[in-house]
């Protein structure tokens, strides 16, 4: 007789039993997205008709598993970049050759030569003695605190503008940090001028590097998705050149800094603040921090070098109708992404002077480019162009002509505001990506010329200012401690309709000007 205690049966546990572990799988949060992408596109070509046109359904199918992905992070977002390159063949909207050359155009190429100098930039360390040297110019003796944070936003804003929002934020904060490790920290003894001063440096950093990246096109990747979208909807449009943006993001940033300036300087610093400050921070212990880096290389100085000279050659390419700029010698046919590549070339031909034939930069440095921001870049540029050749961009255009009785004046802040607040809840690039296209076709719809509707569409998308999980920089300077969500909205919401109202005010004046939107 067996033992009573042995059961007749094995025990099967439900971790053991295959259907149920399928189940559980399925039943995570990840997979339920990952699968709802192509779900949804599935549904959407069994079940929606617009107008007759397979095409146009089709691409409204994939789009629809595209930002469900990207909207949910499913599959990390470079390679949901890269599934246009799939899905617009096997949905008939575009041949593979047609897709793949929209991730390699003078945009990106702008790009990519752009990233490879700012890592040479970060690489010798070129980013914090710049901003150790503004940062000692405007740290008066005595201390006065509003001059202080006004050195540091500003060196993170100028920062800023030649490299992406993130990377200036992350080189910044370090500097930021490093200042005010000098003051107490902790404990109900401190002074409160204290906690708000360190409040005020943190905020000035993250929203000052948000603001530097509106100015240039290299500052951020939603410039270039609008520089890249408007030439490849309007390729007989005059395209917009690095000092064309420049002339009129530049007002606009200098208006939403010195908005900021005095936000922080209004709600964190007291008229007394200076003589409680000065007790912990001087200009000695900024001194000692630069002296750590001892004096300018050769290295050092042909990257500035290299830098300057992009930055000059960006400048004058083209400049108006009048002075044509250096590109006319060449008929036109040189881009800012050609020449941003020639000069990032320099930096494999130069040698540092360090070691016996090493060169300024090498490939292994380059192993930290953002793939992840360029191939986004080229899915927005293929998306773009999708919804175009499938004859979805008409459609959309047909919905939106209620909006024509709509006055312009409306229509530019409401779009602002929209893009402003979906980029709270995804990337900048991501928002870009989903609402030029659409900003496209109700310009069209409605009469306007399509900048004043795409412009601020894309510079909205930016004004990531209320939550930290709006742009890495939020979370850069969120993860410091120093700052808790109810600062980033205190400040950011005040910031974030100050801009908006500054891009309604500038959009019909010095906009119709700069961009012959009239």
């Amino acid at each position: 007789m067996e033992d009573s205690k042995t059961p007749l049966l094995p025990i099967t546990r439900p971790s053991q039993i295959p259907h149920l572990s399928l189940l559980k799988k399925v039943l995570n949060t990840n997979y339920l997205f990952i699968l709802l992408g192509p779900f949804v596109c599935m549904l959407i070509c069994l079940f929606v008709d617009i107008d007759g046109q397979p095409s146009s359904r089709n691409m409204l199918a994939v789009l629809s598993w595209v930002f469900i992905w990207w909207l949910t992070e499913a599959i990390p977002m470079p390679i949901t970049s890269m599934s246009p390159l799939f899905l617009f063949p096997l949905f008939g909207i575009a041949s593979s050759e047609e897709v793949t050359r929209s991730y390699m155009n003078d945009v990106i190429s702008l790009m990519l030569g752009s990233f490879i100098l700012a890592l040479a930039v970060e690489h010798y360390n070129i980013h914090r003695r710049l901003a150790l040297n503004v940062t000692l110019l405007f740290c008066g003796d005595p201390l006065n605190p509003p001059l202080l944070l006004l050195g540091i936003c500003a060196t993170t804003g100028f920062i800023s503008m030649w490299m992406q929002n993130t990377a200036a934020a992350v080189m910044m904060m370090p500097v930021a940090t490093g200042i005010l490790q000098w003051l107490p920290d902790g404990g109900d003894e401190v002074h409160p001028d204290v906690v708000r001063f360190r409040k005020a440096v943190i905020l000035g950093v993250i929203y000052s590097a948000a603001i530097g990246g509106i100015t240039t096109l290299t500052g951020t990747g939603v410039n270039l998705i609008l520089v890249g979208m408007w030439g490849s909807s309007f390729p007989q449009e005059m395209p917009i050149g690095f000092s064309t943006w420049f002339l009129f993001a530049f007002p606009l940033a200098l208006l939403i800094f010195f908005a900021l300036w005095g936000l922080l300087c209004f709600c964190y610093l007291s008229k007394g603040s200076g003589s409680v400050l000065s007790a912990y921070l001087d200009k000695s212990s900024l001194k000692r921090e630069k002296e750590l880096l001892g004096p300018m290389d050769f290295a050092e100085k042909m990257i500035l070098a290299v830098f300057s000279s992009l930055v000059v050659l960006w400048m004058t390419r083209s400049i108006t109708d009048e002075v044509p700029g250096w590109g006319s010698l060449f008929h036109g046919k040189v881009g800012d992404g050609a020449v941003s590549v020639m000069m990032a070339t320099l930096l494999f031909i130069i040698p540092n002077k360090k070691q016996e034939g090493e060169k300024l930069m090498d490939w292994n440095k380059c192993k930290k480019i953002p793939w992840s921001v360029i191939l986004l870049l080229g899915a927005g540029f293929a998306i773009a162009d999708g919804v175009r050749s499938s004859g979805l961009a008409d459609i959309l255009s047909t919905s939106l002509r209620f909006l024509k009785t709509a006055p312009p004046l409306v229509i530019t802040p409401l779009v602002c505001f929209v893009s402003s607040s979906l980029t709270e809840f995804t990337s900048n690039n991501a928002t870009a990506t989903l609402v030029i296209p659409l900003l496209i076709q109700l310009a069209k719809s409605i009469n306007i010329h399509p900048l004043l509707l795409m412009i601020p569409g894309a510079i909205g998308a930016e004004l990531a200012f209320l939550l930290p999980t709006g742009t890495p920089s939020n979370i850069v300077g969120f993860t410091t401690g120093h700052i808790a969500i109810k600062d980033m909205i205190k400040i950011g919401l005040p910031l974030k309709v100050v801009s908006i109202g500054a891009l309604s005010l500038l959009m019909p004046t010095l906009g119709t000007f700069v961009f012959r939107t009239s």
